[in-house]
């Protein structure tokens, strides 16, 4: 496997690639992050979760991975679960495929992936069920009473297990971000505070993993559990998670980063006071910069929803040329935003999303000044 991970000075280098990029604030550090706030990261990631599970769409992703990095974006996003295993497989051949090149050096790209969903490997089985009970649930991976909604697991082991196949699939002997996998799926099925001991336990093993060089940090990617009202069920509290963290290494542990939607129509990160610290509401992006901790919107595109149909006005605001390029830019501006995901399963969707970064995002009082005009 690849050793080595992303580092201070190999991100320095690969920023300074492209300095027309590096002049419009494309690449940021998340300076309030501990262990992480020296790498440059692109504002722009790569997403990999949409698409066929087939050959064909292995080999356009491979070759949009290439072509991202080649061209200035440094943070690829993937999960185990993603088109059955395929897309971390993806990853690592575009990434071994540089490398061996000496296109560029692994310490230059943040590589992120997540586990939690029950993944098939590479094709749908006959007998999905079937392949579910005999890999995981008769192995003792994952034992029957921490299985949420029939797929989802946090338990140790289990874990563990995930994140062997991903280094595996990734051919990474370190990966940069290990998120859980829509922490919230539990508290549909248990009581808070089974589930916060439950992710205590899965916290534990991961901060095992950084001391193993497994890992640099961890993290949640959620879909509803930041956006939710406090009083729903899915509800998460990046407090207690923080308080969680803390439990388990003290002020020096590495849960270090957030995932959720954020876009136009998703606005919860930045406009719903529903997260607290000390008895103070305020939205996630402004109290996680305090927790010390990154976050990163997916769903910038919300699934190609955004992609057309915008005001005319808000794209002539927002400096773009498509209503895409209006959504990707929005989202990338957003106050205190490390970095936005987009899915890019072809070298045509980079080339088009790259347009973006060739242009300053807005600044926070301009950007901010959209939730105020009328």
């Amino acid at each position: 496997m690849i050793s080595g991970y992303a580092t201070a000075s190999g991100t320095a280098h690969y920023r300074k690639r492209f300095p027309e990029f590096t002049s419009a604030g494309h690449f940021r550090q998340p300076q309030h992050v501990p262990a992480i706030g020296e790498l440059w990261l692109s504002s722009l990631g790569l997403g990999t979760y949409l698409g066929e599970t087939d050959e064909d769409a292995d080999r356009a992703y491979t070759e949009a991975i290439a072509y991202a990095v080649r061209h200035g974006i440094n943070l690829l996003d993937t999960a185990i679960n993603y088109r059955n295993q395929r897309s971390e497989r993806n990853i690592g051949a575009a990434l071994k495929m540089l490398i061996d090149a000496g296109e560029i050096a692994r310490e230059e790209v943040i590589v992120c992936t997540k586990a939690g969903y029950m993944p098939f490997d590479g094709d749908l089985p006959p007998d999905p069920g079937g392949y579910l009970r005999k890999e995981y649930l008769d192995s003792g991976l994952a034992p029957m009473g921490e299985i949420a909604g029939g797929s989802h697991c946090m338990a140790p082991a289990y874990m563990a297990d995930q994140l062997e196949r991903s280094r595996n699939n990734l051919g990474l002997e370190t990966i940069d971000v290990f998120y859980v996998h829509n922490p919230e799926t539990q508290l549909g099925h248990v009581l808070p505070d089974v589930f916060y001991e439950r992710l205590r336990r899965a916290f534990e093993l991961l901060e095992s993993a950084v001391r193993d060089n497994k890992i640099r940090c961890y993290g949640a990617a959620t879909w509803g559990g930041f956006r939710a009202n406090p009083a729903d069920r899915g509800y998460l509290s990046l407090e207690r998670l923080v308080a969680t963290a803390k439990q388990v290494a003290g002020d020096d542990h590495h849960f270090r980063f957030v995932q959720l939607p954020f876009n136009l129509a998703m606005l919860e990160a930045f406009a719903y006071g529903n997260q607290m610290r000390d008895g103070e509401p305020a939205s996630l992006l402004k109290q996680a910069s305090e927790f010390g901790v990154a976050v990163v919107a997916s769903a910038t595109l919300y699934q190609g929803n955004l992609a057309q149909g915008l005001p005319p006005q808000l794209k002539a605001t927002l400096g773009a040329e498509s209503d895409a390029e209006a959504a990707i830019q929005f989202a990338r501006s957003a106050s205190n935003l490390t970095c936005a995901l987009v899915g890019m399963g072809s070298k045509q969707h980079v080339e088009q999303n790259l347009g973006v970064v060739a242009k300053p995002p807005l600044g926070r009082e301009a950007w901010e000044g959209l939730f105020t005009r009328t």
